[in-house]
């Protein structure tokens, strides 16, 4: 998706207008000054494009992902902090494509409250939970207690 220079003349509905998300704006383990954009306590950890994409399209808007680096981003290399999303947020008159979002923050703190419940992320979860239980009970008992 090719974005030419902005100008007052485009439509909402022009790729050039719409609202840019980078995974940073949301991802908890950010500081402000990196470019988080919400409370830590609202925030995800490290979000990626494709759940940011997913919950985007979800909840009906136009999306679009560039393969773009947020400038702030020190870990130039990882793959996981790659990727900038691009949604419509207003109409061609001005007005909120979805009147349950009608400013960019909105479908930031939306973001935040659905990318735990994606079935990727409670997947992890639920695997990790099992995989520690399973390794604290074999560990029970072999400690050096009683051998000095």
């Amino acid at each position: 998706m090719a974005v030419s220079s902005w100008s007052p003349d485009k439509k909402y509905s022009d790729k050039e207008r719409w609202v840019c998300v980078y995974p940073a704006y949301i991802n908890s383990k950010k500081t402000i000054f990196e470019g988080r954009r919400l409370p830590k306590t609202k925030c995800v950890e490290n979000p990626t494009y494709q759940e940011i994409r997913d919950v985007l399209d979800s909840a009906g808007f136009k999306v679009g992902v560039e393969n773009k680096l947020y400038p702030r981003e020190t870990n130039k290399d990882e793959l996981i902090y790659k990727g900038r999303i691009r949604f419509q947020l207003k109409k061609d008159d001005g007005s909120p494509v979805s009147i349950k979002f009608p400013t960019r923050k909105s479908v930031l703190v939306y973001l935040c409250e659905m990318i735990p419940k994606l079935k990727s992320r409670t997947q992890k979860q639920s695997v990790g939970d099992q995989s520690h239980s399973m390794q604290g009970g074999g560990k029970k008992g072999k400690g050096k207690k009683g051998k000095r």
